[in-house]
């Protein structure tokens, strides 16, 4: 009777520990690509190892309860390379702050796919290319601050973006309208080319 219930109780639990592993494996999957994809001088993701099954372990990584990643904190980390559209799949993520570093490219339009997002601050890079119109979409977004990057096209209105001021866009200088707070003019800045 005893081993009846023991059985009963790993199937019972043994799927919500493997959705968790494979929760985990795919945030962690994620974040390292995250690495492999920037150079790190001052090794401030030295502790994300893609051998450890939990990347809340890591520095710089704070998770919730269910160890979700919830924000990722690496302003002013020194990093330079891209960033990657795997970063799209931490779908709980509330804050991603690696504003001042070297990141370059574009922003990934995965991006649009982190549904819990209040916080995007990417200021101070060199991004380059549109601001994906995915991410008006994110409804729960709070703060943005794209400013001081080299980005393009044209600012998305819609969704989220409608809150959102011209402090948020300032110093892209190829940045088009809509027109924000009468300071920003279609034709006013350059293409995307």
């Amino acid at each position: 009777m005893a081993s009846c219930t023991v059985l009963h109780l790993l199937v019972l639990v043994l799927p919500s520990i493997i959705l968790a592993l494979t929760n985990a494996n795919l945030e962690g999957d994620a974040l390292y690509a995250l690495r492999r994809a920037v150079k790190d001088p001052g090794h401030v993701l030295q502790s994300w190892d893609p051998n450890l099954v939990d990347p809340c372990t890591w520095f710089h990584v704070t998770c919730d309860g269910d160890n979700r990643v919830t924000r990722l904190d690496l302003g002013n980390a020194k990093l330079s390379g891209s960033l990657v559209p795997e970063l799209g799949k931490l779908v709980r993520l509330q804050y991603l702050e690696l504003y001042m570093n070297e990141l370059v490219g574009p922003i990934p339009r995965e991006l649009g796919n982190l549904k819990s997002l209040v916080s995007l601050d990417l200021y101070h890079n060199n991004l380059t290319g549109t601001i994906p119109a995915s991410l008006s979409k994110l409804s729960n977004l709070k703060f943005l601050d794209l400013s001081n990057n080299d980005l393009c096209g044209t600012i998305p209105a819609s969704g989220s973006f409608s809150k959102f001021t011209e402090e948020s866009f300032v110093n892209n200088s190829r940045l088009e309208g809509p027109e924000l707070m009468g300071s920003v003019r279609y034709g006013a800045a350059g293409s995307c080319k």
